[in-house]
């Protein structure tokens, strides 16, 4: 059994320990790296069956070293629990002091930390194959430019090429931008590619200018389910509305490009994205957003720069550029960031409770292969972009501006001196915009949209010069001030949990619902069917700030802010195996003024909290913001930091700055920026201030609700796990799925859900029922029990088994689809008796072998051929006496042949079976026809 023991003491503690362990596990050179002064983060220090571990954290630089040991004794336990003693308690209460921040070494802390070995709070199983990160050599980060006449018939102008090397280990792929060559009619229009995965991405602007006060820039991102090789499980089989990704992806697109496009620009403009090819190593995300930016770069609207995008994660303590999806598996941060050459404009992104410190590292890290790419295209658009069109760009009368100052910078004033409500400010708000308007028209005629944003302008730089001269905000708090914060728990009776979150003038009603694996949410992707163990919907509806307004399917902007509660909550769960809930976190906003998404998270913590799930910690959110003299520009140190923004900080500042996490690190986090960028050092002090309004926050929470609830609710249903043979998954479901339903309804159970591995989860509220499904599972399972009804009532009759003939092995069968699954697809491959008192023979045709190709999704592969049956090749019975069936050998029999390239290139065209060899008869017949033919 694994040895572990939670240590929380001084510096010179932990040295100590990991000195002793490393003696232990590696001989007396043992290298131990030295910690310094000062820790921002956790070291893990493992005694288990696989041997001593170290775990690297941020703060160190050596890489770890591999255990040899596979056992730790008592005896050695006790003598680094002896050196641990040895440590002058002085010494460490010194060391404590000096850092402010406690020094955790934990062996099986409640917090995720990953191992050389695993994610903690998981063994490595005997014969488990362990990850390893290996990162590729790469060429050193450069970009070439190539130019070739143009191909296509009646195409002029040449077809241009940028080729980006990035510079990262493990990044092997350049990207190559191409345009001229598709999409000639668009404004511009380039395709993507990396590896076998291309991207095409076009920018469009109408001719006529809108008379609007707001950029009418609109975004779609399309994934077909084509670039996979499948098709939408639609019924008309088309590709159909955007599902949540492709939404979250408009709003990554969207967000650092809008802030960039010049002032006054009033042409609707649209950037649309597909993705044509998919090859499946990595996710599609931070390039949709450079091809895009690309095409916008390229087009004559007129972006200021160039933008691009990268994802970091962290593998293995080090931080990997664009990682894998395996490598993501075992990431603890998923960031994508996106900027300029100069600075940072968009960051989005989850952490398994990482610090401050790391997340600058990791934004700066993105950045370096931000820089290149920008490089890159600025050298493009000299060859291949279009001049930008600013004539159609009005600008403000002459001496508006300064009018305007002149004449109302006072009654700003007035409005944000801090004594007014929200309703009171945005009242005076509203008269003063109207009177502005009314008195500067009779100056400056038909200007309504120049004098709006002139005293935009004004109010923007008043709100900082406040904050700036005096160190207060309009409201009257301080920077660095959080609003008034009241929390409660255990709200509705019937509900599993729940909680009402209140921050000011933001209010949150959350509630959480508990269920059993059936209740997962079903994504179906162009990377297969994802199912969601946890999910949060948050739902923001007009009457929160006081309007009227369309009510149904969640906006763009609902959809955003729920997936960041989500992500800023997840880490927090509980593994499946400790707690086998599949759960459901609701967010309705009943009051807004300001970071409703972040509230979300503090009453989304505290409703998980009082349906008893063991949370690993409470998590809370807060939402930073930035006033600038000038909007224009990059932050600097001018730039004046604020937490717990208003709606109107929110409107009028140039940041929006969400990070959420526990007291000991960060979980999620989303940058929003109006200027030109943000420097690394604006960021790390919105970070610094964030963590300590997020343990000001989490001290509020721990009022209403210190912890989970010890025991569940009476209204949450009890889940009872049990495992069969995977030749046994067939008697549970039966034909058609007639045995699994009967056992649900005869027991009154909630579900019963079927796992490839065999293993079965059952849900329901009375546990005797249960138990008795259990042992009729197990008795149909072990060949003694059968079918029939009667479940909870009485004995059942014997299950009635197929009685007909025997299937030949390696004859071609037409089998009816009778169950499909993730795993594969259930086919009956011979009719039972006419009468129906024996049923037809079944057989598994296992995903592996439904095509000469991979396929990802069972179940969207089967909807898209849209078919009843399917020919298939009897392969016999296997060792544990499951019939075996095979869809794949037809098609190899038949010619049929995988596409080469990793599906990259053209399908070969099917070969021509051989000609069959003429018997001697056949020839003497042929030559005697040719004799009588020559005579």
């Amino acid at each position: 059994t694994s040895i572990t023991k939670i240590m929380r003491f001084s510096i010179a503690a932990v040295t100590a320990a990991i000195a002793a362990a490393s003696t232990i596990a590696l001989g007396a050179d043992a290298f131990v790296p030295p910690l310094p002064s000062s820790i921002h983060g956790r070291a893990s220090l493992s005694l288990s069956k696989n041997g001593c571990g170290y775990t690297k954290t941020s703060f160190l630089t050596e890489k770890r070293w591999q255990p040899l040991r596979s056992t730790v004794n008592e005896n050695e336990v006790a003598e680094i629990a002896a050196a641990i003693d040895g440590v002058d308690a002085d010494d460490g209460d010194d060391d404590d002091d000096d850092d402010k921040t406690p020094t955790t070494a934990t062996a099986s802390s409640d917090k995720s930390v990953k191992t050389e070995e695993a994610k903690e709070g998981e063994e490595v199983k005997e014969g488990e194959e362990e990850f390893k990160l290996v990162l590729e050599e790469v060429p050193p980060a450069s970009y070439e430019i190539t130019s070739s006449p143009g191909a296509a018939p009646g195409g002029s102008g040449d077809v241009h090429t940028l080729t980006v090397h990035l510079g990262k280990p493990g990044h092997p792929d350049p990207i190559v931008i191409e345009t001229g060559k598709i999409g000639r009619q668009a404004s511009a229009a380039v395709t993507l590619t990396r590896g076998d995965s291309v991207l095409y991405s076009t920018a469009s602007r109408d001719k006529d200018v809108r008379d609007v006060d707001f950029l009418p820039l609109s975004v779609e991102h399309q994934e077909r389910f084509s670039s996979a090789g499948l098709t939408s499980g639609a019924f008309n089989k088309r590709d159909g509305r955007p599902g949540e990704h492709e939404i979250l992806v408009c709003r990554l697109i969207d967000r650092p490009l809008r802030p960039l496009i010049a002032e006054g620009w009033r042409h609707d403009t649209q950037l649309l994205s597909w993705i044509l090819s998919y090859d499946g190593a990595r996710t599609c995300d931070p390039l949709a957003i450079t091809a895009s930016a690309a095409a916008l770069w390229l087009s004559d609207v007129p972006l200021i720069k160039p933008v691009a995008a990268a994802m970091v994660g962290y593998v293995d303590g080090q931080l990997v550029l664009n990682p894998t999806l395996e490598q993501m598996k075992h990431s603890r941060l998923e960031l994508t960031v996106a900027g300029t050459k100069d600075a940072v404009l968009m960051i989005e992104g989850a952490a398994d409770f990482l610090p401050e410190s790391l997340m600058v590292e990791a934004v700066a890290f993105g950045h370096e292969a931000i820089k290149i790419q920008c490089e890159g295209l600025e050298e493009l658009a000299k060859v291949a972009g279009k001049p930008k069109l600013l004539d159609t760009i009005e600008k403000p009368p002459e001496g508006l501006q300064e009018a305007v100052d002149e004449r109302y910078a006072a009654r700003i004033d007035e409005i944000y001196g801090g004594d007014l409500s929200k309703e009171e400010q945005s009242a005076s708000q509203s008269q003063l915009s109207k009177s502005v308007v009314e008195e500067m028209e009779e100056l400056y005629p038909e200007e309504r949209s120049a004098i709006t944003a002139a005293l935009k302008d004004l109010m923007c730089r008043r709100m900082f010069v406040k904050a700036k001269t005096h160190g207060t905000r309009i409201d009257g708090r301080r920077l660095d001030e959080v609003r008034t914060i009241d929390s409660e728990a255990g709200l509705f009776p019937r509900v599993h949990g729940s909680a009402l979150f209140t921050r000011g003038q933001t209010q949150v009603v959350a509630t959480t619902t508990l269920g059993d694996s059936g209740m997962r949410q079903k994504i179906d992707r162009i990377s297969g069917m994802m199912q969601k163990r946890f999910y949060l919907q948050y739902t923001f509806p007009p009457s929160c700030v006081g309007e009227t307004g369309r009510v149904g399917m969640p906006g763009r902007r609902e959809v955003g802010h729920g997936n960041l509660a989500e992500r800023a909550l997840s880490p927090s769960l509980p593994a499946e195996e400790d707690f086998p809930y599949a759960i459901r976190v609701e967010s309705l906003v009943t009051e807004s003024n300001g970071s409703s998404s972040m509230a979300s998270v503090c009453g989304g913590s505290l409703a998980l909290m009082d349906a008893g799930v063991p949370v690993k910690s409470p998590v809370a959110g807060i939402a930073m913001g930035m006033l600038l003299g000038d909007k224009g520009s990059i932050s600097d140190d001018d730039a004046v930091i604020v937490s717990d923004i208003l709606g109107t900080e929110d409107a009028l500042g140039t940041m929006d700055f969400k990070v959420a996490g526990d007291k000991e690190g960060i979980t999620a986090f989303q940058l929003d920026i109006k200027c030109e960028g943000l420097t690394l050092e604006t960021m790390a002090r919105a970070l610094d201030q964030a963590r300590e309004g997020r343990l000001h926050i989490l001290g509020e929470m721990e009022k209403a609700l210190e912890g989970p609830r010890a025991e569940l609710p009476p209204t949450v249903p009890r889940v009872m796990k049990m495992k069969i043979s995977e030749d046994s998954i067939g008697k549970v479901i039966g034909p058609g799925g007639r045995q699994i339903r009967a056992l649900i309804e005869d027991f009154g159970l909630a579900n019963i859900d079927v796992e490839e591995s065999g293993d079965i989860q059952l849900s329901g509220f009375d546990s005797k029922q249960m138990e008795k499904a259990k042992e009729m599972i197990e008795s149909l399972t072990s060949g003694s029990g059968g079918g029939g009804r009667g479940g909870g009532r009485g004995e059942r009759a014997p299950r009635v088994e197929y009685a007909g003939p025997d299937a030949e092995e390696g004859k071609t069968y037409t089998g009816k689809i009778t169950g499909i699954h993730q795993f594969g697809v259930f086919l009956e491959i011979l009719p039972g008796a006419e009468d129906g008192t024996t049923p037809g023979l079944e057989g598994l045709c296992h995903v592996s072998e439904l095509h000469i190709e991979r396929v990802r999704n069972c179940e969207g592969f089967i909807r898209g051929m849209n078919t009843e049956t399917l020919e298939v090749v009897y392969l016999g019975k296997n060792k544990k006496g499951q019939h075996q069936l095979s869809r794949k050998r037809v098609m190899e029999e038949r010619g049929v042949r995988a596409r080469g390239g990793g599906g990259g290139g053209r399908r070969p065209a099917t070969p021509s079976p051989p000609e069959p060899e003429m018997t001697k008869e056949e020839v003497d017949v042929i030559a005697k026809a040719i004799e009588n033919a020559t005579d």
